[in-house]
């Protein structure tokens, strides 16, 4: 096992020890991991991988829409300006929630990169963030009144 991937097994698993059963599932390979977490704590991870591992900045915010499954799966990816260590390693921090209700508190206090990120996840998914100071259309037209677009059940109108 190579060094780099020594590190991010070890961040996969101080993060698991810190946070035990409410990452449900983790991943790591080179320069790469990634855990999935209870909605219930995001904030607290993200605030822990800011403060005790040093990733001080998120770089997207993606969504997916798993409608067999009934959720939407929201991930944040955050890197490291001021760790050199860390700056080549890409984290992910993963949440599945209920596609029917799908709200998670925003991160924007711990990472204010988020902002339009989450706008725009918002947009196009139907996921709120609560807490976001400025949760309003980025790409739509304001006056858009069908389901988020990147939903799977969406249809372009006339096909």
């Amino acid at each position: 096992m190579s060094a780099q991937s020594s590190l991010e097994q070890s961040l996969v698993q101080q993060l698991s020890s810190q946070f035990k059963d409410s990452v449900r599932s983790s991943s790591f390979k080179a320069k790469r991991f990634k855990i999935t977490v209870d909605e219930t704590i995001i904030l607290k991870v993200a605030e822990y991988i800011r403060d005790q591992l040093g990733f001080d900045h998120a770089a997207s915010v993606t969504g997916t829409d798993f409608p067999k499954d009934g959720v939407i799966e929201v991930v944040y990816h955050f890197t490291s300006y001021s760790k050199d260590d860390l700056r080549k390693v890409v984290g992910a921090l993963a949440v599945r929630i209920p596609r029917d209700s799908p709200k998670i508190p925003s991160l924007i206090n711990v990472w204010p990169s988020v902002e339009y990120h989450e706008r725009e996840t918002y947009e196009m998914l139907g996921v709120t963030f609560e807490g976001h100071p400025n949760l309003k259309r980025l790409l739509l037209p304001e006056d858009w009144s069908d389901i988020p677009p990147l939903r799977k059940d969406f249809t372009l109108p006339g096909r």
